[in-house]
This record gives C-alpha cells, sequence and structure tokens, in this order.
C-alpha cells in the first residue's frame, strides 16, 4: 500500500487531472444520467482512500456543473490498474494521473468492475467501517438482519456485478445478498432506505427485500446522503411485468381469429373470463400483497415515529395538491397541443377528444379535493407497477422504494394516499394489456390489420384485472385509517389519482416514447367518461 505522504500527493494530483477528462469518461457511463446536457465543468472537492483486507481503492466525490444550469455530485469509486496485472475486470475506459514522485502516469479505472473492491464494501458493511477524507466521510453499517445471516462455506457470498446497470449499479454477493449501488448522491434520506429500514425492522413487512446494512457519505455537518443500500437476495422468475405479458400474450393468441364488432357478445364473454380465470389468482395474490404493504406503512404511532406516522388531509395539504395537479394539466395538455398534429389519424382523433376534455380534467380535481377528504395519508411506494414487484413463481415481492426519481428527494418523502399505489398498479395493468399491440412483446406477433381487433378484447382484459384487483385490494384493506368511509368517497379520490397518473404518463410519453400516447390518451379518455361508484 501506498505512503501516506505519497497518498496525499496521489490525490492531490487526481483533483487537478480528472477534471478535463471527466465530462467524455462520464457521457461514456451508462449509469450518468445527463448525457443530453452539456458538462461546463467538473470540480473533484474530496478524495476518500477506502482500505481493507490487503485491498486499497479510493472513492472521488465529483461536482458535475452543466451549461444551462443545475449541477449533479456524483461519486465514482476508482482502483488503481496494474498494467500486466491478474486482474479479470476490464481497464478500459480509464482515467490517468501523473505520477510526480515516480514519474510516468497512473492509470485507474471502475472499482465496481473489481472484485476485490465489491468484496470489500461488503467487509465494510459486516465491520461497520468509517473512512475519512480531508473533508468528508463515507460509513458503513449493517443491520440486525445481517448480523443473524448464516454466511454458510466460505466464497458463498463471492460478489458479481449485474451487467443491466443503469443510473444505479447493482452487485450480487452469491444468492444471499444485493446491494444497490448509487452513482448520483442526493442531500438526504433515500426514500428506499428509509422505508426498507422500517419494512424491515419495524413493520417486519415479509414481501419485500430485508434491509441488511448501508453505505452513507456525508460532508462535513452536512446532511447524509444514501450511496448504498444491501438487501436480502431474492430469487425470482423476473418481474410482475415480464410475468403479466406471458398471461396477456396467451390470451391474444386465443382471441386474435375473433373478430369484434364493436361490443363482446355474450359467447365472447364467457370466452374471455375463462381464458383470464387463471391470471386472477395471481391478480389477487398481488393485490393482497399491496394491501399488506399499505396497512404496515401505516402502522407506526404518532408519538413513536412522525417520518412514517399517518396524517390526515388538511386544508394546506388539499389546496397544494390541487396547484400542483393545475400546473401538471397546464404543462401536459401544452405539450399535447403542440405534438398531436404528428399523430397517425386514430391517436390524432383521441388526442382532439382528449384536448376537449381539459376543462372537465379541472372540474374533476377541483371536485375531488374541495371538500375534505376523509382518510389518513401514508408513507406509499410512490412509483407503483407491474415493474417494481418481483415474482418468484409462487408470490410476489415488492421493490424500489425510491419513488418517481426525475421528483425531488423531499416530494418522494411526502405522505400521501395509498389509492395512488392503487392507481399505478391500475394503470399498470392497462399498460399491459396494450403493450403487445404497440410492440413485438412476448409471444404474441399482431399484425397492424388486427390491433383494431384485438384493442377491443385489450380493454376488456384490463377492466376485468383491474376491477378483480381493486376489489381483492379493497377486501384486505376494509376498515384501515386510510381508506374513506364510503364506497363513493373511496372511488372519488381513487379516480383523482388515476387521472393525475394517466396525465402524468401522457407527458412522459410525449417526451420519450410519442408512438405510446394512445395508452394514456385512452386512460384519460375512460376516466373521465367514467361515473364516480
Amino acid at each position: 500500500m501506498a505512503t501516506p505522504g505519497y497518498r496525499q500527493e496521489l490525490f492531490s494530483q487526481l483533483k487537478t487531472d480528472l477534471p478535463a477528462q471527466l465530462p467524455a469518461y462520464l457521457k461514456s457511463q451508462r449509469w450518468f444520467g445527463a448525457k443530453a446536457r452539456e458538462v461546463r465543468a467538473t470540480q473533484v472537492f474530496d478524495v476518500i482512500p477506502l482500505q481493507g483486507e490487503g485491498f486499497e481503492a479510493l472513492m472521488a466525490l465529483v461536482n458535475v456543473e452543466y451549461g444551462r444550469g443545475g449541477e449533479d455530485l456524483y461519486s465514482m469509486p476508482l482502483v488503481r490498474f496494474e498494467h500486466g496485472g491478474s486482474s479479470e475486470d476490464a481497464p478500459s475506459p480509464v482515467l490517468r494521473v501523473s505520477d510526480r514522485r515516480g514519474g510516468g502516469t497512473v492509470e485507474f479505472s471502475d472499482a465496481l468492475k473489481n472484485t476485490g473492491f465489491l468484496s470489500l464494501l461488503l467487509h465494510a458493511i459486516q465491520k461497520g467501517l468509517v473512512f475519512k477524507g480531508e473533508a468528508s466521510e463515507f460509513r458503513a453499517t449493517q443491520t440486525n438482519a445481517l448480523a443473524l445471516l448464516e454466511t454458510g462455506v466460505a466464497g458463498s457470498l463471492r460478489p458479481r456485478a449485474i451487467k443491466a446497470e443503469q443510473s444505479n449499479s447493482s452487485i450480487a454477493y452469491g444468492d444471499r445478498l444485493m446491494l444497490k449501488f448509487f452513482r448520483r448522491l442526493e442531500e438526504g434520506l433515500n426514500p428506499d432506505l428509509e422505508m426498507s429500514s422500517f419494512l424491515t425492522e419495524k413493520a417486519h413487512y415479509q414481501n419485500t427485500p430485508q434491509l441488511m446494512g448501508a453505505l452513507e457519505y456525508r460532508s462535513g455537518n452536512g446532511p447524509r446522503m444514501t450511496q448504498g443500500i444491501m438487501q436480502a437476495f431474492v430469487a425470482n422468475e423476473g418481474d410482475a411485468w415480464q410475468y403479466t405479458m406471458k398471461a396477456i400474450s396467451s390470451f391474444y393468441n386465443e382471441v386474435a381469429h375473433d373478430s369484434i364488432a364493436g361490443r363482446l357478445t355474450a359467447a365472447q364473454e364467457k370466452s374471455a373470463r375463462a381464458l383470464i380465470a387463471p391470471f386472477l389468482d395471481s391478480v389477487a395474490l398481488l393485490a393482497e400483497r399491496t394491501a399488506e404493504l399499505h396497512l404496515a406503512l401505516a402502522s407506526a404511532p404518532a408519538a413513536n415515529d412522525p417520518d412514517f406516522s399517518p396524517e390526515p388531509f388538511d386544508a394546506n395539504f388539499q389546496e397544494a395538491f390541487k396547484q400542483a395537479l393545475e400546473e401538471l394539466t397546464k404543462r401536459v395538455f401544452y405539450q399535447l397541443r403542440k405534438s398531436s398534429e404528428r399523430f397517425p389519424q386514430a391517436a390524432r382523433s383521441r388526442a382532439l377528444e382528449v384536448l376537449g376534455g381539459e376543462d372537465h380534467v379541472r372540474q374533476r380535481f377541483h371536485a375531488a379535493l374541495t371538500n375534505p377528504i376523509r382518510a389518513m395519508r401514508t408513507r406509499i411506494h410512490g412509483d407503483y407497477h407491474l415493474g417494481q414487484v418481483l415474482y418468484t413463481g409462487s408470490d410476489f415481492v415488492i421493490i424500489d422504494f425510491e419513488g418517481e426519481p426525475a421528483r425531488p428527494m423531499s416530494q418522494r418523502r411526502l405522505k400521501r394516499s395509498p389509492l395512488q399505489d392503487v392507481a399505478g398498479m391500475l394503470r399498470s395493468f392497462h399498460y399491459a394489456a396494450y403493450a403487445p399491440l404497440l410492440a413485438a412483446t412476448g409471444s404474441v406477433k399482431i399484425h397492424e390489420s388486427n390491433q383494431q381487433n384485438l384493442s377491443a378484447w385489450a380493454e376488456v382484459w384490463a377492466k376485468w384485472v383491474g376491477d378483480h384487483y381493486l376489489a381483492e385490494y379493497l377486501r384486505i384493506s376494509d376498515g384501515a385509517a386510510f381508506l374513506p368511509p364510503t364506497r363513493a368517497e373511496i372511488m372519488a379520490l381513487l379516480q383523482l389519482q388515476v387521472l393525475e397518473k394517466a396525465i402524468y404518463e401522457l407527458g412522459y410519453e410525449l417526451n420519450n416514447r410519442p408512438d405510446w400516447v394512445a395508452i394514456p390518451l385512452e386512460g384519460i379518455s375512460k376516466t373521465l367518461a367514467s361515473s364516480i361508484s
């Protein structure tokens, strides 16, 4: 290992040499979330050495400033790459730093691709190690669940990086542990860590991965920033979206040649029910796990845990909610009005219909939020859909409690109605029904000429599956304080959340997948046409 004096010189040189290389390096990384933005400047404001079990790495804290304003903080774990070594990790791309004492250059590569560093992270969590830099510290902690874990034979926790990384990086340790490492740091306690801690150690909710430990970064006396979350590994057969795609593909393969002119006949309804029935048991189980999650999140006594204790809807919250919905509607309908001329004919007609209902949207929101809402607000998942649930082969496990990443951390921690999560899942079923009509999904291949025919079946599938999910959810959560006391009030609040979600989805699709705008447009139209019952 390097001497303290040499290490300090090297760290100083890192701060000098890296900024010129970082814009190109960052844009070459899959986890960098601002590839479309101009990087105006970068600054390495601290370097934290990480040592343990004969291995040495460093954590570079990099501030990234953008050309049109704004900045992000990224954590970059680096390991020194030795040419001619036996490293099994790809060294490219590398960052080069001048070596004033030894001459030449020192090369560094991404430490999260190095098994020695991944093992060091696990060791740090198990031992509760703290690593200090000049202006900050990197702290590892473990929970009681990890302390009680029987690790078994040596080598059973061998690390491997999960290659399908995006904004975060994931590392599996054998088949026992999973570490989610956040590349971009945000001030405050990450909701994923906070929620996982509550569900594991206080509510003892069983259908989410147990929290095993955490990595946190703190600069001076500043707020905590979540660097990583270690949870129990969940053996699975994929997520609930993939599982649902198999069910919907099977359904479409059966009905694809059964033409529909308008509404289903009685015989077609009977046939559809029989085809959907096997999937409904899974839908009921998912609804049960959702209701159990919400009951667990509502279980904190007010005096003991103010961050999780339920709170009533009040006039201030409802007014702020109304303003947020007004801003969302104004922004998305403006985007829709600008874009609708470029849509295919069918989508354009639906867009014009939805645009004509803009005042109706505002009236719906106003009516739902004018009178007091007789229910409690709680912490919720916040970004709940089929992709946030793992299917184990016999059960469902709910994951990823970060909330919508586009929202600020403070908003993601707000208490809301659990019916927002229910609305998210209902919209996800609607997406699942239509996804095969828009892309080659699962095992069903649909010719364009048959899409209109199958759209009628899609509505049938989404309605029956959604109705079954909602009925089971309300049965399990019946009497909970987070539900209004009457059916009419429950449905009014739920439809408010469904409409908000569909409008949010429309904005997303307009910006990212214009070919998919038909799905949220249909959702908005159906919600506006439905009565509250």
